[in-house]
Order: C-alpha cells, then sequence, then structure tokens
C-alpha cells in the first residue's frame, strides 16, 4: 500500500525503484522495454533502459534484459522474428540509452565500435559537492580489490547449528565482504618531503580516462555531464567518488573509501530532499546514459530522457539546466 505522507511516499518509491521490475512477468517487462523504444532501423533498436533491472541474468535475478530479448523482438517486428541481440551494457542501477541489434552480424560490429572507442558516450549524473576544476578529465587507473562492511548484515541460515539438514529462519549476523573497483594512481605524495614519487604499477590496473563537465550547481550538489573515453567497470563512478571527491547521489558502494556504508548527505541536501540521514540509503544511484552518437554509416545521434525519479531530484534540489 502506498504510504499517504509525501515524505513516506517519496521514500516508498525510491524503495520500490529496484524491486518493481523484478516481480513483474517477462512479458510486462518486454512491453515496458518496448513502450522505451526512442530509435529503430533495420539494423538496431534503441532503448531507454528503467532503473533496476540488470543486463545480464544471475543469483537471485528473476528478471534480465537478455531474457526478455525474444519477446521484445516479437512485439516489435511480429511472431517469427528471431531474439534481439545485446551490444554493450549498463549497470543495473543505471538508466538511459541501450542499443540491440536484430542479428549478430550487426551486434558484433557495434561491439567492435564500442571496444575501438568510436562511440561517444555521454553520460549525466547528480553528485555531492562541487567539482573543482568545474570541467576537466580524471585519468586515473583502476582495480578491484575487497572491502567489507563495518556494519552486521543478516542471512537466513539453511540449517539450524547442530540439526543437519533442518531449515531454518534464524538470521545469523556475519561481516559483508565485496569485490568493489578503486583507483591505482600512478604517484603519490611522500609525506616526508611534500614530493611527487612515482609508485609501482599494479599489474591488474586498468587505464581509465573520464571527461566531466558541470551543468548546473544548488543544494551542495552539481549536475555533471560526463564522457567516458575508456570502458572500466564502474569508471564513471569511482572516477567522481575517489577522482573528485564528489560521489553520485544514491551510490552507497563509491561514498566511503574503505568500507560499504549508506551514503552520508550534507544537511542542506537533505532538507531539500525532505528527507532523514537515517532514510538516504534508500535513495537511488543517479547516473543517466543520456546520449549516445553511433557511427553506422551516417552518425545516429540517440537521446534517452531522464527518468521520472531523476526529473523530481532535479526540481528539488533547485539543479536547473540551461537549454541548448
Amino acid at each position: 500500500q502506498i504510504p499517504k505522507d509525501p515524505v513516506k511516499r517519496q521514500l516508498w518509491e525510491f524503495a520500490a525503484l529496484s524491486q518493481q521490475l523484478q516481480r513483474v512477468h517477462p512479458n510486462v517487462l518486454a512491453k515496458i522495454l518496448k513502450q522505451g523504444t526512442v530509435y529503430q532501423n533495420e539494423e538496431i533498436v534503441v532503448i531507454n533502459k528503467p532503473y533496476g533491472v540488470p543486463v545480464h541474468g544471475g543469483p537471485g535475478i528473476k528478471n534480465c534484459i537478455a531474457d526478455v530479448l525474444p519477446i521484445l523482438a516479437k512485439m516489435l517486428k511480429n511472431m517469427k522474428a528471431e531474439p534481439l541481440h545485446l551490444c554493450h551494457r549498463l549497470d543495473k542501477e543505471t538508466t538511459g540509452v541501450m542499443v540491440l541489434a536484430w542479428s549478430k552480424e550487426a551486434a558484433e560490429k557495434i561491439r567492435l565500435l564500442f571496444k575501438t572507442r568510436q562511440v561517444e558516450k555521454f553520460y549525466w549524473a547528480i553528485v555531492l559537492g562541487d567539482p573543482d576544476p568545474a570541467e576537466g578529465i580524471v585519468e586515473i587507473p583502476i582495480v578491484e580489490k575487497e572491502v567489507q562492511s563495518h556494519q552486521s548484515h543478516y542471512k537466513v541460515s539453511p540449517f539450524r547449528p547442530g540439526t543437519p539438514g533442518t531449515p531454518s529462519c534464524l538470521p545469523i549476523t556475519h561481516p559483508l565482504t565485496t569485490l568493489q573497483m578503486t583507483l591505482a594512481p600512478n604517484y603519490r605524495l611522500c609525506p616526508e618531503d611534500g614530493k611527487v614519487a612515482k609508485i609501482r604499477r599494479n599489474r591488474n590496473a586498468e587505464s581509465a580516462v573520464t571527461r566531466y563537465r558541470r551543468l548546473a550547481g544548488a543544494s551542495a550538489c552539481s549536475l555533471l555531464e560526463l564522457q567516458p573515453i575508456t570502458g572500466v567497470k564502474h569508471q564513471i563512478r569511482v572516477h567522481l567518488a575517489y577522482g573528485l571527491g564528489c560521489p553520485i547521489l544514491g551510490d552507497h558502494k563509491y561514498s566511503h573509501w574503505s568500507k560499504l556504508a549508506p551514503q552520508k548527505l550534507p544537511e542542506l541536501t537533505l532538507r531539500r530532499l525532505k528527507l532523514e540521514q537515517s532514510k538516504a540509503r534508500h535513495l537511488p544511484l543517479h547516473l543517466h546514459a543520456h546520449r549516445l552518437c553511433l557511427p553506422l554509416g551516417q552518425p545516429i545521434d540517440l537521446v534517452c530522457k531522464l527518468p521520472l525519479f531523476f526529473q523530481k531530484t532535479l526540481r528539488k534540489l533547485e539543479l536547473n539546466v540551461e537549454k541548448d
């Protein structure tokens, strides 16, 4: 049941975002993706990916985009249509431009364009703080490492202690350890003399380059346009949080350097959102794949409008974007 109180309703909406499309029938998800179609021709279909839907399946995932591609193809073409093919991926929490192909050959051609960095990608993100300078390039390698939560998490054990094979609903508290991306810089400051020293390169680190530009600022937040030049996992989130010190609003994974904890928001931001800090963990990730330029013969410029929750947050934070 949807709460009547506006603040409680807002929190309910945030919490429901990541779950609602996980529970629907695959036909319903395919219909939602069809309604979000922004472009199609004989080679490709472009959808506005909704929030909270993973691209690929896995443990605990009921619905994903890959699984409903056969249904979506039939809805868009006819009942004899071959399944659509994935050309790239977006994170579960990221919304926006996503390209699908009608044939395996077209998909491979587009994947190669992404791999060889011929596709221009532009994201919009609401971040905490104000990047300094307001426009620039972050070029810091990224590597994956283990991070442990500072809080206890609860998980239902499949067996009661001492009684093998007996189901249990008793929670067992345990620290959560997970893999996440982090910076692997090539240089550091020596604490003794303050000079810059080169560090031995981490062999597992990947080169990562992100261009950024501030579009608006208010309420201790900024709206940024981001252009990832490379395609490292979680690159934008890591470069913003750890490189610029401006984590994305709702990014609870990359808001703290060495621990997993809900994002801490400035008082002004909480007031504008009419939110309590204890409820900040329900905020969704505000990262949107806004525009993509695909060089297929004549370049195709693809733009996806912001999701409703993103638009509402912009208004509440008074982040006004000038129209081009």
